[in-house]
């Protein structure tokens, strides 16, 4: 599954849902859009989901096909779907601290995390020197304010969560992300040895997918994370998608599943991480 397709099903869905109250109400698609002063291809792009439909749209739609009790609730899961995809710039625009404390609420309530990284260590996972490595990175990529020290500080208070309540985190990473020197060699080395230790942790599950394996249906997909079954968060090169659709959740859990079958766990995992350390000395 593409993450950036998750935005287009939606309004897919959304349209669908549009069309089927058409059709309810024995109106064409000419018809409705001749009622509502519209050009027609609106309507059949707004059924495909290439167009997403304003708020005024549905408001129009649901009354024109007498449907307009409908209209609240169509017009939330519009809202839903535009806070969907958040550009990187728009949420660091105010600097990486606060984008840091952003999903500290997220992370309090959820019980479940499952995390699958294929580009770097997990935020929870990392050491302060790995952490400022990173956002020291997405400063000179994307010009954000440059407060990387505070944002560090959050991320690190943010991890006393492996440590309280009742959370547990099962979390995989692909063999080459511990062989992928962010920062310097030294950086990476301390990271690593972090990783052995916070993986014996009794709220924690670590696997890791070794080079080499034979895929079957555990492909390497974009890195996300699961909030219990209530929200997927994925990370793309230019945006943060969230996902709160029940069937595309159970679709990242049916990969963090299948990804999850070809990964080794317990002293294999440490071998492997011991050796990404041994390579680099």
């Amino acid at each position: 599954m593409s993450a950036s397709s998750s935005v287009q099903q939606a309004k897919q869905t959304l349209g669908q849902r549009l069309r089927d109250i058409r059709r309810d109400s024995g109106l064409s698609a000419r018809a409705l859009a001749e009622a509502a002063r519209w050009h027609e291809s609106k309507c059949s792009k707004i059924q495909s989901g290439r167009v997403m439909p304003s708020e005024a749209d549905i408001r129009v739609w649901t009354a024109i096909c007498g449907a307009p009790d409908q209209a609240a609730d169509l017009i939330a899961t519009a809202r839903n779907i535009e806070g969907m995809y958040i550009e990187w710039r728009r949420l660091e625009r105010t600097g990486l601290k606060r984008a840091q404390e952003s999903v500290r609420p997220l992370f309090d309530r959820t019980r479940r995390f499952r995390m699958y990284q294929s580009w770097v260590v997990p935020g929870l996972l990392q050491t302060a020197a790995y952490t400022r490595a990173v956002l020291n990175t997405i400063v000179s990529l994307r010009s954000t304010p440059d407060d990387v020290d505070d944002a560090v500080a959050v991320r690190m208070d943010r991890q006393k969560v492996l440590h309280t309540g009742d959370h547990r985190f099962a979390v995989l990473v692909e063999e080459w992300v511990l062989r992928t020197v962010i920062g310097t060699p030294d950086v990476l080395v301390g990271q690593l040895a972090h990783l052995i230790a916070v993986g014996t942790l009794p709220s924690v599950s670590l696997g890791v997918i070794p080079l080499g394996s034979t895929r079957g249906s555990g492909w390497p997909v974009e890195s996300f994370t699961m909030y219990d079954d209530m929200q997927v968060n994925v990370e793309l090169v230019s945006a943060h998608l969230t996902i709160t659709q029940p069937a595309e959740i159970a679709e990242y859990g049916q990969a963090f599943s299948e990804l999850a079958g070809i990964a080794v766990y317990g002293a294999d995992a440490r071998s492997l991480i011991t050796s990404a350390i041994d390579a680099l000395g």
